[in-house]
């Protein structure tokens, strides 16, 4: 089909060694681009924050408040699978992180968020690990998603009757619908680019059930309208579900808007770069 481009997503998990894993198949490279965050633009040692308008429906009403979308590059060292602190080990490689955080206010307490995911500097696709919690005056929910083999492992600890504590399996195929934002924005951007992939509901909720998963299909749309300076990103869950996602087409394709079709809004208020975690 002339001006698309057809992908299956099917081959995220299935290299047999870790280094193999860790890099995107010839057909992922087709229509993502593995350099993305080798670029230096990341080597600054700040970080990029991005504060959106935001809106969730919560309780059956819309809710307005900021959302935070952090994005930096970190060193893990492998024994702990976390930030080091020790920069003369021998097992430290390099990440980039995406911290994902709102307090949305409700009639009668307010809910906070936040996710924090993880990426192989190398592979902007294949999710490294995340994490994702929530608190509300009715209890805690915490989400671990780590790598484990050809799969994922997914931990959970919540206030949810069925849902206490637990672990489950998950195919490492996946992408989540919580690392799009990222993901999407080391796309080979162009109009007509198109792609299937098995995408995992939001994470970011209070409940810890195991995900939905959705065969996606990723459509990429350009001269939208009045924002001929925009991608339009159009990722069709299913025949009823589509989100939108509005990304810069200079590098480094900042987020500018997204809608989805639960009722989620964001609209970019600033971008700066900086180190938010110094006094």
């Amino acid at each position: 089909m002339p001006g698309l481009i057809w992908l299956l997503l099917l081959g995220l998990g299935s290299c047999t060694s870790r280094a193999e894993q860790n890099k995107l198949s010839a057909e992922q490279q087709t229509c993502f681009n593995p350099e993305w965050a080798q670029n230096k633009h990341w080597d600054d040692g700040l970080a990029e924050v991005a504060i959106y308008q935001a809106e969730r429906v919560v309780y059956n009403k819309p809710r307005s408040f900021e959302y935070v979308l952090i994005t930096v590059k970190e060193d893990f060292n492998q024994a702990f699978n976390v930030k080091t602190d020790n920069y003369n080990r021998s097992d430290l490689f390099p990440v980039m992180k995406v911290n994902q955080f709102c307090r949305i206010p409700t009639d009668n307490y307010p809910y906070h968020y936040l996710t924090s995911l993880f990426f192989r500097r190398e592979n902007p696709v294949q999710v490294h690990k995340i994490t994702s919690s929530s608190q509300e005056w009715c209890g805690n929910t915490f989400k671990a998603i780590t790598q484990a083999g050809n799969n994922f492992n997914y931990s959970f600890n919540s206030y949810w009757d069925e849902q206490g504590t637990g672990e489950l399996t998950l195919p490492g195929d996946l992408l989540f619908e919580d690392q799009l934002p990222y993901t999407l924005r080391s796309l080979r951007f162009k109009d007509g680019l198109t792609l299937k992939a098995p995408i995992a509901e939001l994470l970011q909720t209070n409940k810890a059930n195991k995900p939905a998963v959705y065969p996606a299909t990723i459509t990429v749309h350009s001269d939208i309208g009045s924002t001929p300076n925009l991608w339009l990103v159009s990722v069709k869950l299913s025949a009823e579900k589509e989100n939108k996602y509005f990304f810069r087409k200079e590098y480094p394709h900042i987020l500018e808007k997204q809608q989805t079709w639960d009722g989620r809004q964001l609209q970019l208020k600033e971008v700066t770069r900086y180190a938010y975690w110094q006094k």
